[in-house]
């Protein structure tokens, strides 16, 4: 074949820098469902340990803005003092804000808050505080998960909504419990697949903003 000229040269480029945008901009529209839904954001987690947000005690609430409604948790800062005060360092942090509900269990929990989406990610630290004695994981109760292997009271920034009977142990940080909104919870509750024992989504569910509201 003939060498190309230097101006079929320019336009083959110009060609194939077109055709690669095309690519990414059908990219683009295939991860976010077509302008449907918001994509779960993926984090690094890299915070450093909780500066002190909260006083013990003092009333607090964490409006949950999400792509399917809104609800508002009490921050229990009385019984929860440590666990309510990360999770409001977080949520000024705005890392909250472009998470998923990664694991959502039908007639359980709805579970989100983790910066990789996968059930492993953390903030970059943990904190410990152990729960209440006579703590009941009732529905409406906040609480934040752990792996099996980490001490009672032990959290990241991985959180859990109770929607049904979850007969859990207390061995799990509490955070609060919905004081609105629960119809909202209860609905995200619906988009988990029964078949699948991860409590893999049928549908993204993210957290849009969270936003911290003291007194």
């Amino acid at each position: 074949l003939a060498p190309m000229s230097k101006r079929e040269k320019v336009t083959a480029l110009l060609v194939a820098g077109t055709l690669l945008a095309i690519v990414a901009v059908i990219v683009v529209v295939a991860r976010s469902g077509g302008g449907d839904t918001i994509p779960t954001l993926v984090k690094e987690g890299n915070l450093s340990k909780p500066t002190q947000v909260l006083e013990q005690g003092e009333p607090a609430t964490v409006e949950m803005k999400t792509t399917e409604g809104n609800f508002t948790i009490v921050l229990d800062t009385e019984r929860a003092s440590v666990t309510a005060n990360n999770f409001a360092y977080l949520t000024e942090e705005g890392f909250y804000d472009g998470l998923g509900f990664h694991r959502i269990v039908p007639d359980f929990v709805i579970q989100g808050g983790d910066p990789l989406g996968d059930g492993t990610g953390d903030p970059g630290y943990k904190v410990v505080e152990a729960p209440p004695e006579d703590l009941k994981y009732d529905v409406g109760v906040v609480a934040m998960a752990k792996s099996g292997s980490e001490a009672a009271g032990t959290s990241g920034s991985q959180f859990y909504v109770v929607i049904g009977d979850s007969g859990l142990p207390p061995v799990y940080a509490l955070v609060g419990r919905v004081s609105e909104g629960m119809d909202v919870v209860q609905k995200i509750g619906t988009f988990g697949d029964p078949a699948s024992p991860e409590g893999e989504p049928s549908k993204e569910v993210v957290i849009q903003q969270a936003t911290l509201e003291k007194g």
